[in-house]
């Protein structure tokens, strides 16, 4: 399912129990629902949103996590090849070629990760750029240095190059994934029981059903935030791209 689909059924789901559940205390006994019951159905309820609360906060804080793997990953990456071209400048004219074809790996990358008319979803594997990467490593290896300097600066060159490629794989490895379903289906059956015990105890009034609307929808936003996050190359929620943008505007400068 879409991102923004899984929330709205989880919150159509979990709000059509807490209504459910309210137009069933009409017909139930009154003794099902004394004082004794009622104390029960809250601690249930407050076992139950304890459980809710601890997996959200733990699935979000996860999910934050995966973001900001990613988000450092094009950061470094960025600078990585901003030092690259940088070195191969200070090199000499005899690096202008490998420079040109860096410059072509970081727009490829660039569309790969955030195509232009952003219909098609973003491309993480390393595999997409690998022929223009292996000519720009053939250049910068067949490069012959004429003093230490230069050999000094060869050697850096080499060196982030291959830190180009580790960031790149990192993007792979950690790239979008998607919250399983097994636990969407025990996080709504967990929600449904909350949301019912709400509906059985609460009274039956219009601004009862708006504030219970209004709670489902706050943790249908918080899947919602999940599944975005999980996905930093997807939906909504997306890693910038400025920093990977404002370096190739800098490059063979």
């Amino acid at each position: 399912m879409q991102p923004a689909i899984v929330p709205l059924v989880v919150a159509a789901t979990v709000f059509s129990g807490s209504v459910l559940a309210m137009y069933a205390a009409r017909v139930l006994p009154d003794s099902h629902l004394n004082s004794e019951a009622r104390d029960v159905i809250k601690l249930a309820m407050a076992l139950v949103a304890t459980l809710v609360a601890l997996v959200l906060g733990l699935m979000i804080a996860t999910a934050k996590g995966t973001y900001d793997a990613q988000t450092s990953a094009i950061r470094q990456l960025s600078a990585n090849v901003l030092l690259l071209d940088r070195d191969l400048d200070e090199f000499g004219p005899e690096a202008q070629h490998p420079r040109d074809l860096l410059r072509e790996v970081a727009a490829l990358m660039l569309q790969r990760l955030w195509p232009a008319d952003g219909a098609a979803p973003a491309s993480l594997a390393p595999d997409e750029a690998r022929p223009q990467m292996q000519a720009f490593v053939s250049e910068v290896t067949s490069l012959s240095p004429q003093n230490p300097k230069q050999q000094y600066l060869k050697t850096l060159a080499l060196q982030l190059t291959s830190e180009i490629a580790r960031a790149r794989l990192q993007l792979y490895v950690q790239g979008g994934s998607e919250l399983p379903l097994p636990f969407l289906v025990i996080m709504a059956i967990w929600l449904i029981v909350l949301f019912c015990g709400y509906g059985l105890i609460a009274a039956r009034n219009p601004t009862v059903l708006v504030f219970l609307f209004a709670c489902t929808l706050s943790v249908a936003g918080a899947v919602f935030l999940i599944e975005e996050l999980v996905d930093p190359f997807g939906g909504i929620v997306r890693v910038s791209s400025a920093p990977l943008q404002d370096v190739i505007t800098h490059l063979g400068q």
